[in-house]
Parts: C-alpha cells; sequence; structure tokens
C-alpha cells in the first residue's frame, strides 16, 4: 500500500516533498541540494519536451548545443550579468591534477558562450535572425532547495536568438512568451498570467525581462517560465556586429528565454490533492490505466483476455497501461495509480465482461462522482473525449481557484492582509525604494506588472503616489 500523504492543508511543502519522492518523480541525489529524476519524472518531462520543442520548431528555432563549461572572463564582460549570478556560481579551478589558468564557470545560463559563438558566425544582415534552442542542465548553488522548485542542479531549455533591430528582438521576446502561455494553458492545464518583471526582479543584464505567475495549491506565486529582451548589452559585450544593407557595420539585438524542469513542480501543486498527483493527460505518462479485476482462474482468463483486446483497441492513439500484476490487490492498484496521477482507470471486472461494458474513473473526480459504466462499442471515442473533459475541467478548476483568491485591495492594511494567503492585484507606483520596503513589511514580491491592465490611472497601494500600472505582489517560491 503506497505510504499515506500528509494533508495539504495541514502541511502543504511536507504534502510536496513525500509526493515528489513517493510517486517516483524523483529522488534526493548524494549531492546536498541535488535531484535524480527517476523515470516516471523524465517521461514527464520529455512530453513537456516535445510539447515545447514543436512549438519552438514551428517558430523557426533550431536546437544546438554547447559547452557546459564557461570561461570566468566571459561571465566578466557583461556586468550586470556577473554582479547577478556571483552568489550562485560553481567554479572550476583544477583540472587534471593542476590548477587552471584561468577559472571556468559550470553553466548557470549560456548568453555569454552563446553571445561569443554568435559574433563568430554573424557578419552580414544575410544571416540574420539567429534562433537557437539548447536542451541541457544547469548549475546554480543555491542555498535552500526544494525538489524541481530550485535545486543545485537542474535540467531546463534556453533560447537565444540575435536580430537585425530592436522591433524584431522585442517581437520575439513576446512571441516566446505567448509560445509558453499556450503551452502552460493548453498541455499543462496551469493558468498563468503574462506580464513584465520590475527593474529589480528582472533579468541580470536584461533591458526588460517577462514572465508568467502560476498561482500554487498553498496559493503562492511561481514564476514559470521567462522571456527576456536583453538589447544590446551582450552584442556589445561579445562584440555581435552585422554589415547592415547600408554597408554599415551594427550590433545586433538579442533575446534569451527558458522554462525548467521547475514547471513539473507547477503542475504537481497546482493539481494536486491529498491523495496524489492529478496529472493532465496531455502530458502524463500515461493517461490511461486498466485493472482488472477477478477472484479465480476462470475469472482471470477472460477478464485479462478483454483487457488486452482493449488496450490493442487504444494504445496506438493514447498512452495505456495494463496493471497485471497478480499479486496485488485492486484496491492497492487503485491507489497506487490515484497517487501517480493517471487521468483516466478503466476497471474490468466479470460482470463487465458479460455486459460488453467497463468503468471509467475520473482521477481529478475521486470517488463514485467520478465513475461511469461505458460500452465497450466505440470505447476509444468515449475515452478520448473523457480525456479531453478532464484536461478543460482541471483547467477550470485551477483558473477559478486563483479567480477566487486574487484580490485588489483598497487600503495598504487591506493589502497587507490579502498577502498573507492570496494574491494582491494593487495599483504601484513602480519606484524600487517602494518596492523594497512592501517586501520587507509584507514578505511579497511584485510577481510581475500583467500585461493586462484596467483602464486609467491609480494611487500606489502602499506610498500614495500616482500610478500608472497594477502589479501582481504574492508571496512566492
Amino acid at each position: 500500500m503506497p505510504d499515506k500523504l500528509t494533508p495539504r492543508s495541514q502541511d502543504f511543502n511536507k504534502w510536496y516533498n513525500d509526493l515528489v519522492v513517493t510517486s517516483e518523480l524523483a529522488d534526493y541525489a548524494p549531492v546536498r541540494g541535488c535531484m535524480v529524476v527517476r523515470p516516471y519524472g523524465t517521461a514527464l518531462w520529455e512530453n513537456m519536451q516535445q510539447a515545447l520543442d514543436k512549438r519552438f520548431k514551428a517558430t523557426g528555432h533550431q536546437n544546438a548545443l554547447f559547452p557546459s563549461l564557461i570561461p570566468m572572463s566571459f561571465l566578466e564582460k557583461e556586468q550586470h550579468h556577473v554582479e547577478g549570478f556571483s552568489p550562485e556560481l560553481a567554479v572550476v579551478t583544477h583540472g587534471g591534477g593542476e590548477k587552471l589558468e584561468e577559472p571556468l564557470v559550470v553553466r548557470p545560463t549560456s548568453e555569454t558562450i552563446i553571445g561569443y559563438m554568435m559574433s563568430q558566425w554573424i557578419h552580414s544582415w544575410r544571416d540574420l535572425p539567429v534562433l537557437l534552442n539548447q536542451w541541457c542542465d544547469v548549475v546554480r548553488w543555491e542555498l535552500r532547495t526544494k525538489l524541481f522548485i530550485r535545486t543545485l542542479n537542474f535540467y531546463w531549455q534556453e533560447g537565444h536568438t540575435a536580430h537585425a533591430t530592436s522591433e524584431e528582438a522585442l517581437e520575439e521576446t513576446m512571441r516566446m512568451l505567448d509560445v509558453y502561455n499556450d503551452f502552460a494553458v493548453s498541455e499543462a492545464a496551469v493558468p498563468v498570467v503574462p506580464g513584465r518583471k520590475s527593474d529589480s526582479e528582472k533579468f541580470a543584464g536584461a533591458e526588460a525581462s517577462y514572465s508568467l505567475e502560476a498561482m500554487m495549491g498553498d496559493k503562492k506565486a511561481l514564476q514559470t517560465a521567462t522571456s527576456h529582451f536583453l538589447g544590446q548589452n551582450f552584442a556589445k559585450a561579445f562584440d555581435i556586429k552585422y554589415l547592415d544593407k547600408d554597408n554599415t557595420l551594427k550590433h545586433c539585438w538579442t533575446t534569451s528565454w527558458g522554462l525548467s524542469t521547475r514547471f513539473i513542480g507547477a503542475v504537481i501543486m497546482t493539481h494536486g490533492d491529498d491523495k496524489g498527483l492529478i496529472l493532465p493527460p496531455r502530458l502524463a505518462p500515461i493517461q490511461v490505466v486498466m485493472v482488472p479485476i477477478y477472484r479465480n482462474d476462470a475469472e482471470h482468463s477472460k477478464v485479462m483476455e478483454t483487457c488486452t483486446r482493449i488496450k490493442a483497441m487504444l494504445q496506438d492513439d493514447m498512452r495505456v497501461k495494463l496493471d497485471d500484476r497478480d499479486e496485488l490487490s485492486p484496491g492497492f492498484k487503485f491507489n497506487d495509480w490515484e497517487l501517480r496521477g493517471v487521468p483516466l482507470r478503466i476497471e474490468v471486472g466479470p460482470k463487465d465482461v458479460e455486459k460488453d461494458q467497463v468503468v471509467l474513473a475520473r482521477r481529478d473526480v475521486p470517488g463514485k462522482p467520478g465513475k461511469s459504466f461505458v460500452s465497450q462499442d466505440d470505447l476509444a471515442n468515449s475515452v478520448a473525449e473523457m480525456l479531453d473533459t478532464i484536461q478543460a475541467e482541471m483547467y477550470r478548476r485551477a483558473l477559478k481557484f486563483r479567480q477566487d483568491h486574487t484580490h485588489e485591495p483598497r487600503t495598504y492594511d487591506e493589502f497587507k492582509q490579502v498577502v498573507e494567503d492570496s494574491w494582491a492585484m494593487a495599483w504601484w507606483c513602480g519606484e524600487k525604494d517602494c518596492e523594497a520596503q512592501i517586501k520587507e513589511e509584507t514578505k511579497a514580491t511584485t510577481r510581475n506588472i500583467p500585461l493586462e491592465q484596467p483602464q486609467g490611472r491609480g494611487a500606489c497601494i502602499h506610498c500614495g503616489k500616482p500610478a500608472q500600472a497594477q502589479a501582481i505582489f504574492a508571496r512566492a517560491y
């Protein structure tokens, strides 16, 4: 029997940590702050990769691979970049038994080394745009870690592009934010808020950063993806130039954007419940699990024959698992697959064989309310429709949860109460000092300034100065 989870309402952090390990998504590595992503978690990440990679290639991007060791001098070329990342760097000083002439940084992100290579490859306006993406791992020396959410070593994709004009680079920045938004909503059923990061929260070395913010089940915010307009900062640092049509040598305009295995954490904390994971059908490693129910050899033979036939009927169009473990009871199997978040369970017993039917049990609606009897005739269409229904309902439920726990406080006292356990959408003057005071007094940060804004202007929730935009304030991971 799977270990009983700590209820989410009792200790959300313990529920999350125990669930990641018990459901076999990941485990703790022998190096502090690192994780091992197990086959089930890797299958989930691979499904995310495929959904994203398809979108990247549809927008003209190509995959490439760059080394994980970067000369320290590269990071030092862009002042804001090295200042932003210096506390998180892992540095190699020795190799082959000898001290290196120049320290090498284990990749925290690749703007610098890709910028250098772009300077070698780009010569003319004909070489632009350069649209690259890399699937890789990175190292950031985090002090406080949490499986998937924040680890020393994690997996992600990082896009890097170079353009002839600022307009093209800005268009790319927003296009990729839209790509991430479509992935989050369509594939992961995670409602997100796209918006611009404040200057104090933007990426080190960027002119402007944009993010997708999602509300987790404990009402904290999680940054799930970012897209950065780098201006010409890295182009000037690494001399990325091109000869324009007018025979003038100009610096390029660059972007970078990324989404990591942190998104697995987002799926867990957005959808999971006290029974375990609830995975969106489009990403779930196993979309349908079949559990045979029988009491003796005669029933076993008939039930398994039906299950084998049904699996053959479904497996070309969906990811199906037949749980034929004889040593385990159906009840154990039900709990096991509920823990692992398989979206739909098919139960087949002797009476179902006789009646030419099956029982469908939805993971997102536990117990009897989620069960229905369905004919085996045209079962493939019935299952496909049920999976679509589950996907849509998971998004609707998560969106309602966020809407129900996002408030627009009218006073700062009300604001302080709201951010203790919810999101606040509030007018903000945009000044760093005001932002820092809010963080110090409430532990809430500006998550982003949503692209969708109300008409008119307001007064800053903290200082009362004129404000041109509202920002999301929340406690966050």
